[in-house]
């Protein structure tokens, strides 16, 4: 059955997830594309790593476009600075991370294809990160894995 004009909403999702050092704000959520796309920005300010271990996912591809600032993208082992109206497609399977190298606050679109993530793993994430100490490995690994991301095995030391 067809969705009908009146289940259609601009920005469904008007919450933003974060810590400080991310915030993530949902604009279109995966109940509301029937599954088909989730879209969200994703702000990181200036010398920000990501906590999360570099990762893959087999079952959906995330393209980030750039919004301001730059955000440095490592996949599979290649660096890519990703602008103001620039975009690049992460495939799936391909290992993947992000950061901001520069002093400026980065912001990019993401968007995933199918939405297989939503406001949820980054809920659970920030209150895993936010509990102070530092976080728990094994809820990070089994949070991830829940929502098909593969960690990525640690870099050898060769």
């Amino acid at each position: 059955m067809l969705g009908k004009a009146s289940d259609v909403r601009v920005n469904p999702a008007d919450e933003t997830i974060g810590d400080g050092r991310l915030a993530v704000r949902f604009l279109l959520t995966g109940d509301q594309s029937r599954g088909s796309i989730a879209a969200f920005e994703l702000t990181v300010p200036g010398s920000q790593r990501l906590l999360a271990p570099a990762h893959s996912h087999d079952h959906y591809e995330e393209t980030m476009y750039g919004v301001e600032g730059v955000l440095t993208l490592t996949v599979d082992g290649h660096r890519h600075d990703i602008g103001p109206g620039q975009a690049l497609c992460i495939p799936r399977g391909a290992i993947h991370r992000f950061d901001n190298n520069t002093t400026e606050t980065a912001k990019v679109l993401c968007v995933v294809t199918p939405a297989a993530i939503g406001p949820e793993y980054f809920r659970e994430a920030f209150a895993i990160f936010g509990a102070g100490g530092p976080p728990d490995r094994a809820r990070i690994m089994d949070l991830m894995r829940r929502f098909g991301l593969t960690p990525a095995p640690p870099p050898s030391q060769g």
